[in-house]
């Protein structure tokens, strides 16, 4: 028996997409998960100081409001609680099934079915919903040698919490975001850090705090006092969106902030020197930390910024000397372009998912692609954002799915195919906007294919994705009738 909609990953995409099925009538929705609990990103990355750089009141779905959040800036722990909370309240909780991995789905055109092979066995679903996201596989430098280390090694996205860190000798390679959040936290307690950079990143203070209980009171009580909150939040983050896509000289003001925070936290001028990123600002992402600068400052941390030549069994290798380590860790961040990978989709006529983007992903307002009926994504090619929650962006994507599968039943079809043209002139208009965002201007990210296309982000505001995602458009999609029985 096919279910109505199978959900794989169990994050904020799968939870909330889960949620708002059973919330329109469909009950019967299994969310696959390939680990033995629920949370994506918030359930893998448990590294210490773990937390999110979106404010907290942008940080819930609207539809069930988090008034007593215990910071400015969530932590990992409660983002996580809240995400299970949600799981709970709505009843998808007994949806998921652990433990339970993806590696292949093939559409049967003939019987208009998604039919799904896991590591625990097969099922058939009328429409598949990729939840998977952009963060989700952690990449391993090519470094040759690195297997030989004979000490504890690890990515910060699976950290190893049975290593020890205090009074020994720790080599960071990498700086991006987890790394800005983790490397004060080492710092703190190892007896000597090597930090190995690549690319200085811009980092700007973090104006976090922790809230009164009085405030969650008065958000709780005060009618539409959280909404104002969040919407007066919302706002100040969209408006940044301006300096990444169309006019660069408006981050100026974010530029002043990272001098400033770089300032009050280096004295040493050769240090800040090292710290200068050499792109403008915004072409990789912006991270906030109030710490971080400070804790390179400390006589126990050694910046490095000679290339990595290899890994040695005692350690890290540049060309210049060699550095022995008692541990590694790697905050060299996701394979973050590979969207569905390892997965093996298969859609009509037997074409496969990768051979379709052998030139970079691409999908219809990233949600639908051409030749793949009834598959849709959550946080696809084109969504990611450098300016404002991806919950937002989640819940658009919601309401447009919810709305494809509302036309399947209403209209009694088997199955909806976006149209290639329609796929193809989103496409072109994505990469016309994208030419001129900060993001091609000049730098490597993991925004970015590997020839240099900007494949993740959303050029443009929230607000137009929402408009623009507002229900599917029928002229959009070819599509076949069920047949009776």
């Amino acid at each position: 028996m096919a279910h109505s909609v199978v959900i794989i990953g169990s994050g904020f995409g799968g939870i909330g997409m889960a949620i708002r099925l059973r919330q329109a009538g469909i009950r019967d929705v299994v969310v696959l998960e390939k680990a033995d609990g629920l949370g994506g990103t918030w359930r893998d990355n448990t590294y210490p100081g773990a937390a999110c750089d979106v404010p907290s009141h942008l940080y819930s779905f609207s539809f069930e409001p988090k008034t007593d959040w215990s910071r400015r800036f969530p932590p990992q722990p409660e983002i996580l609680d809240y995400l299970r909370h949600c799981a709970r309240e709505y009843g998808v909780l007994e949806c998921v099934r652990f433990g339970t991995e993806v590696t292949e789905a093939r559409f049967d055109e003939d019987a208009a079915l998604w039919r799904i092979s896991t590591t625990s066995g097969g099922l058939e679903a009328r429409v598949l919903v990729s939840a998977c996201g952009q963060l989700n596989r952690p990449a391993l430098p090519p470094i040759e040698g690195r297997e030989a280390f004979a000490g504890p090694s690890f990515h910060s996205a699976r950290w190893d919490h049975g290593v020890d860190l205090r009074g020994r000798r720790v080599a960071v390679v990498g700086t991006g975001a987890s790394a800005v959040q983790f490397v004060p936290e080492v710092a703190a307690e190892a007896a000597e850090l090597r930090l190995f950079q690549r690319s200085a990143p811009y980092v700007i203070d973090k104006p976090d705090r922790a809230y009164r209980r009085w405030e969650g009171a008065v958000l709780r009580h005060v009618p539409g006092l959280y909404g104002l909150s969040r919407a007066r939040i919302y706002a100040l983050y969209e408006a940044r969106a301006l300096g990444f896509i169309k006019y660069p000289r408006l981050l100026a003001l974010l530029e002043k902030r990272f001098k400033n925070t770089l300032r009050d936290g280096v004295d040493d001028p050769r240090l800040r020197d090292a710290l200068i990123p050499g792109y403008p600002m915004g072409c990789k992402r912006i991270l906030i930390s109030s710490d971080y600068y400070p804790a390179l400052a400390r006589p126990n941390v050694d910046l490095v910024t000679d290339p990595i030549t290899g890994v040695t069994p005692t350690g890290v290798r540049t060309a210049r000397r060699d550095y022995d380590v008692d541990v590694i860790v790697y905050a060299t961040g996701f394979r973050s372009t590979e969207f569905l990978s390892p997965m093996k989709i298969v859609g009509r006529d037997g074409r496969e998912l990768n051979e379709a983007w052998r030139d970079g992903a691409h999908a219809h307002l990233g949600i639908t692609v051409s030749g793949f009926p009834n598959l849709f994504l959550l946080y696809g090619p084109y969504t990611n954002l450098g300016h404002n929650s991806i919950i937002y962006m989640l819940e658009s994507q919601f309401r447009y799915v919810l709305g494809c599968v509302d036309a399947l039943r209403r209209a009694g079809l088997a199955w909806i195919d976006v149209r290639p043209d329609v796929q193809d002139a989103f496409t072109r208009d994505m990469r016309e906007r994208l030419r001129s965002t900060v993001w091609e201007k000049g730098c490597r990210s993991w925004y970015m294919t590997a020839d240099g296309k900007v494949v993740n982000n959303w050029p443009g505001f929230t607000f137009a994705y929402r408009r623009a995602t507002r229900r599917p458009d029928p002229r959009h999609f070819r599509a076949r009738r069920a047949t009776a029985g």
